[in-house]
């Protein structure tokens, strides 16, 4: 049974904000800075949960699967946020990690939260996707309770597929229902029940390191540079050449005529330079 609302650390009203609405501007931002500051500290003690996820995705992805993130509301955004980002970062496939949201892709840029409701429509979103016992499902909710995202982790458990869930709650029903629980706590919102805020930063802190963990460790990074950047615009191919010249010690010149011989591909021109 569903935790009740008023019980979940999320909905909890925040002391330190009681009076936000009677503050001076500044003073209002101050109380959200130093909120925002806990963030962080929420996150550092999950990291041993993070990493045990990290290195279940890498198995999934050498073994040929994928990482789907669900979630309805703002953690769908953030979920579809992260896996969008990931092709022109580490230039993988799309299809590699996908980003599943509650109510489909108006959903992105126009509430429509009255599907988080159904576990079956998370069920039927995430079988509609492909997904298979060879992929890893993170659900993420920042209560921990939201149907949607606990009937798509039911389903991946049913069909004998890792399940790790992101909630900001203590003990959350997400929590009791994935293979790894990952549950950053940064405590009460600023304005009580609004999780597009610690709670949101929190996931999404989380989320950098779930994709970046993996692909550090499937090699796409070459010491803290990202070798696999796609140059497809003006910044992306500064970029590249920048990669390219700290990698080699390379001229500009020599290292545009490395990446053009490489057909753009960064890490191809770094090894045709060090060769």
């Amino acid at each position: 049974m569903p935790e009740k609302l008023e019980t979940l650390l999320t909905e909890q009203p925040n002391p330190a904000s009681a009076r936000i609405d009677q503050l001076s501007t500044l003073e209002m931002l101050q109380v959200i800075n130093a909120e925002d500051r806990l963030v962080a500290d929420s996150v550092s003690p999950e990291l041993p949960r993070i990493a045990q996820a990290v290195d279940s995705i890498v198995r999934v992805f050498q073994n040929g699967g994928r990482l789907f993130y669900i979630g309805a509301g703002t953690s769908g955004r953030l979920g579809v946020l992260d896996a969008s980002e990931c092709p022109p970062t580490f230039n993988v496939s799309p299809e590699l990690v996908q980003g599943i949201i509650a109510g489909g892709e108006s959903a992105l840029s126009r509430a429509t939260e009255t599907t988080e409701d159904d576990p079956a429509i998370g069920v039927r979103d995430l079988l509609f996707r492909g997904f298979t016992a060879t992929d890893v499902l993170c659900g993420i909710a920042a209560s921990g309770r939201t149907p949607y995202v606990l009937g798509a982790v039911d389903e991946a458990n049913r069909l004998g597929a890792v399940t790790i869930g992101v909630s900001c709650t203590p003990d959350s029903e997400l929590s009791r229902h994935v293979n790894i629980a990952i549950t950053p706590t940064p405590g009460p919102e600023v304005i009580a029940g609004s999780t597009r805020l610690k709670a949101g930063t929190a996931t999404k802190l989380v989320l950098n390191m779930l994709t970046t963990g993996a692909f550090i460790r499937m090699g796409y990074v070459r010491g803290n540079l990202m070798v696999n950047v796609q140059p497809k615009n003006a910044k992306l191919l500064d970029r590249s050449l920048r990669i390219i010249r700290s990698a080699t010690g390379a001229s500009k010149e020599q290292a545009a005529a490395a990446l053009e011989a490489a057909g753009n591909n960064v890490r191809a021109a770094i090894e045709i330079i060090l060769a």
